[in-house]
């Protein structure tokens, strides 16, 4: 339960109650991308600021979160559940590509929607980090969903002959500590190169992983 005071039950200006929740809680995370994912940061913003940013007073903040932390934890939430929205439906129009063409496909999604919005990429990787053991065990949490959808990509390609059949989850968590990494220097303007350079050496990285020296794909 986020909310701390009830709420009422009937329409006001053509809303119900829980659309004007609705409504009220996307204010505040749209609040809370800009003020979290740019200056001042998380540390730096106050309830009362980031009321004012979203245009409504601190009895509604009460009304739906606790504290700022439970802001971050829903913010981090929404920015993944998006990316991996786009990675899912890159997964499925790819799904009869050739490998190398699915993990392009696959990378570019993903890619392209966390470095869409510099703001994403320091919630994801910067301002979640350290707050809390809370926080620190779903931002884990989250990572290994990543580690689980390259696993189940791997074990896929590895029936289909196109990869080396064995259990790629160790390998898949330090590949994911390469994405984040890369992507977050990049973003940060640490890395000369294009965000196409950055996904063409993510995807070299991953079908070495999945295609090692002296393995030979099944014939078709």
């Amino acid at each position: 339960m986020t909310g701390r005071l009830r709420a009422a039950t009937g329409r006001y200006a053509g809303k119900t109650a829980a659309e004007r929740q609705a409504e009220r809680r996307r204010r505040f995370l749209d609040a809370a991308l800009h003020l979290f994912g740019d200056a001042p940061g998380y540390r730096g913003t106050t309830v009362a600021a980031l009321s004012e940013a979203a245009g409504l007073s601190t009895r509604q903040f009460y009304e739906e979160f606790r504290t700022l932390e439970d802001v971050l934890a829903a913010l981090h939430l929404q920015v993944n559940d998006r990316a991996e929205e786009a990675v899912v439906a890159a997964f499925a129009a790819a799904r009869d590509l050739p490998l190398a063409d699915r993990v392009t496909a696959i990378f570019r999604a993903y890619a392209g929607d966390v470095t869409g919005d510099p703001r994403r990429i320091r919630i994801t990787f910067v301002e979640i980090v350290g707050v809390s053991p809370r926080l620190e065990e779903q931002r884990l949490a989250r990572r290994a969903r990543w580690v689980d959808l390259i696993c189940a990509e791997a074990t896929e390609a590895a029936a289909r002959g196109e990869a080396a059949p064995r259990d790629y989850r160790l390998a898949a968590t330090a590949f994911i500590g390469s994405v984040n990494g890369l992507l977050h220097d990049w973003s940060a303007g640490w890395v000369d190169a294009t965000l196409d350079d950055v996904v063409d050496e993510l995807v070299r990285q991953l079908l070495g992983i999945l295609r090692p020296r002296g393995w030979t794909p099944a014939a078709s």
